[in-house]
């Protein structure tokens, strides 16, 4: 894959597919799919939705950066994640957050939105960006930002970097009923692999808390369905090239599933792997999706 990502015209899910002018300071192209849908209320509200394995500390640096240009910004945490990193590893093995599930993370971001004045921007990683990609199908915000996003039920990757990656939660001789502990080896595999020894360890040391594997095969059920042909608000999907554990070819293929007439649109940054948003370089991440959604339509 090259860093200017030229179009695939080949793909029957595609049709028909445009190429976008810069956005933003940017000078990167982007990859957009599909370009008819009605306006959108413009939002001045962000929900930043974490991933698996960690907390909301991801968006530290993202939430004064998007309340410096004038944002209200906001990042609950899952259900069993809102202790100190330090504590959720102590308590582990946790009965309490083994029992949660997809559902119940995406329960806990419907209610924070259902006490909010206007329909949030919603930019979720990883795990977080499947469940932005929920929550806009059911109309619970105004545009959504998906980075690094898992999959869906019925997307899937047969890349050994997917496969070793996601083995703590696909690993069929596992108890769901012991949530995972990420050993720093595996983390620095499956989020870090491009950083360097030192701050893979300082990630480790600061981020990393036990997770539920009941919600990491989440993505293989019923809770996970995405109707593509169902139309909704403006979705970005953002990539690292060198992402392990969601390879870039897995978000282009989640992108290409939608239909329009909804915009969907596609963004590699080359040489950044899964901790994309929290890793030198974030800024310019947060930058391109300042810039999208400024961009986006608006009455």
């Amino acid at each position: 894959m090259t860093d200017g990502l030229p179009p695939r015209a080949t793909r029957p899910l595609m049709a028909p597919i445009l190429v976008a002018a810069l956005l933003s300071a940017c000078a990167a192209p982007i990859t957009q799919l599909h370009q008819e849908v009605p306006p959108v209320k413009s939002s001045k509200t962000v929900v930043f939705v974490h991933g698996m394995y960690v907390t909301p500390s991801c968006w530290k640096e993202w939430q004064p950066y998007f309340e410096s240009r004038g944002f209200r910004t906001l990042a609950p945490a899952w259900p069993e994640h809102e202790r100190p990193v330090a504590e959720q590893r102590q308590r582990h093995p946790s009965a309490e957050l083994a029992a949660v599930r997809l559902e119940d993370v995406v329960q806990r971001y419907r209610e924070v939105i259902g006490k909010l004045d206007e329909k949030p921007i919603l930019i979720g990683h990883s795990l977080g960006g499947l469940v932005v990609q929920l929550l806009l199908q059911e109309g619970l915000g105004s545009v959504g930002v998906a980075i690094d996003s898992a999959p869906p039920k019925g997307l899937v990757s047969l890349k050994w970097s997917f496969l070793k990656s996601n083995w703590p939660v696909i690993n069929p001789f596992a108890s769901a009923k012991k949530p995972i502990y990420l050993d720093e080896a595996a983390f620095a595999y499956a989020f870090v692999n491009t950083l360097p020894a030192d701050q893979q360890h300082a990630h480790w040391l600061a981020e990393v808390v036990p997770e539920s594997r009941r919600v990491g095969k989440g993505p293989t059920t019923g809770a996970a369905r995405i109707d593509f042909a169902r139309p909704r608000p403006p979705l970005l999907f953002v990539a690292g090239e060198r992402d392990h554990i969601i390879p870039p070819s897995l978000n282009r293929k989640n992108a290409e599933r939608y239909q329009k007439p909804s915009i969907t649109e596609f963004k590699e940054f080359p040489g950044r792997d899964h901790f994309i948003i929290a890793e030198p370089g974030w800024q310019e991440v947060a930058d391109f999706v300042l810039g999208w959604i400024a961009k986006q339509p608006t009455p």
